[in-house]
């Protein structure tokens, strides 16, 4: 029985195994692999090498905090929290003391940061108070996920404790929501003239987006050298507009994963999936998002129930896939990479069993 891949795909795993990136066409040809094929899962073992490698065996958990429920005006197709999805009728916003004991039981079970989310009609000023008393009460880094901001704004994020931003251009930006593509990379630059670190991912992935549409994301987080990327699939709340698509299985999630690895290079800090996965742990993924509060997938406010994981299950799964949820963040801290001349072979591309 012969494990030989296609000599093509050997050449681009083992350049992307060098950690220098691939260009465009290969990220293509890798993201058209026949899935369940021996080249299909030669990328993905080439990804796991690389992060596994990188980032020290690390498994990061960022805790997701969504401060309220509304139905926002801005309707993005994807998303739970609008007008048009019909779920939220009525405002909610969560208690400080329900946000700060969320974090601080998110600090005590070992979250490497706490993504504080809004929807897109939030008030700013109350984001900044939120930071400024979660500065006070956790030493966890914090990360805010709100609307497009300016730079006055990304100052005073900074200056209310915010370390970093998460900040997509998502698929189908102006097609499935009213935002404009220039504005969310505005905003992105903003957030690297600042100071703040971009946080980034490929999302929300459908059967509907083109392989070209998830490359130019994947570019643009190279690109603008996001602190982590990844991606997320689509996941359709009940009666999503989006239904009529179906959603990508989390095996061809893992696929995708690995591309966005390979391209990514040397650059990020980690690799993100979203929902966690054991599949996308084996394709270069190392940081997951347990969830508490709100989220733009769920029909329920979540405090108790939901799509939403806690942290405790997101670390089980990462040490099931022998990744270390207990080791210092990477994110945050710079930190001196392994030498390439000694990388093990997990990191090498696949070449098969010796004969």
């Amino acid at each position: 029985m012969s494990w030989s891949i296609s000599p093509r795909i050997e050449d681009i795993l083992k350049r992307g195994a060098a950690f220098d990136g691939i260009d465009r066409e290969e990220a293509l040809e890798l993201l058209q692999l026949t899935l369940h094929s021996r080249e299909a899962y030669a990328l993905m073992q080439t990804a796991n090498g690389m992060t596994r490698q990188q980032f020290g065996g690390k498994g990061e958990n960022h805790f997701h905090i969504g401060l309220n429920v509304e139905p926002c005006p801005l309707n993005c197709s994807f998303c739970s929290l609008t007008e048009t999805a019909g779920i939220f009728w009525e405002k909610t916003e969560f208690a400080i003391e329900d946000i700060l004991d969320w974090a601080q039981a998110g600090e005590a079970h070992g979250a490497d940061a706490l993504n504080i989310m809004t929807t897109g009609t939030y008030s700013f000023q109350k984001l900044l108070e939120v930071g400024r008393l979660l500065k006070k009460t956790v030493s966890v880094p914090l990360v805010a996920n709100t609307r497009d901001i300016n730079h006055s704004e990304g100052e005073q994020l900074l200056e209310a404790g915010f370390s970093g931003a998460y900040h997509a251009v998502r698929l189908g930006e102006g097609r499935d929501t009213p935002l404009k593509v220039d504005k969310r990379i505005r905003t992105i630059q903003v957030l690297k003239d600042v100071g703040l670190r971009w946080m980034n991912c490929v999302e929300p992935v459908g059967p509907e987006h083109s392989s070209q549409e998830i490359l130019d994301l994947m570019y643009l987080a190279r690109k603008y050298r996001a602190t982590y990327s990844g991606v997320m699939r689509r996941i359709n709340f009940p009666g999503s507009p989006m239904e009529k698509y179906g959603m990508i299985p989390e095996i061809e999630m893992a696929r995708i994963v690995a591309v966005s690895r390979l391209v990514m290079g040397d650059i990020p800090k980690a690799h993100c999936t979203h929902e966690p996965n054991s599949a996308s742990l084996l394709a270069g993924a190392n940081l997951f998002f347990p969830e508490v509060g709100s989220n733009p997938r769920d029909g329920l406010e979540q405090i108790g129930g939901g799509r939403g994981k806690p942290v405790q299950m997101t670390q089980q799964l990462q040490q099931e896939m022998g990744l270390d949820p207990w080791l210092p963040s990477n994110c945050f801290e710079d930190r001196v990479e392994a030498s390439r001349q000694q990388q093990p072979q997990e990191a090498r591309s696949f070449d098969g069993p010796e004969t």
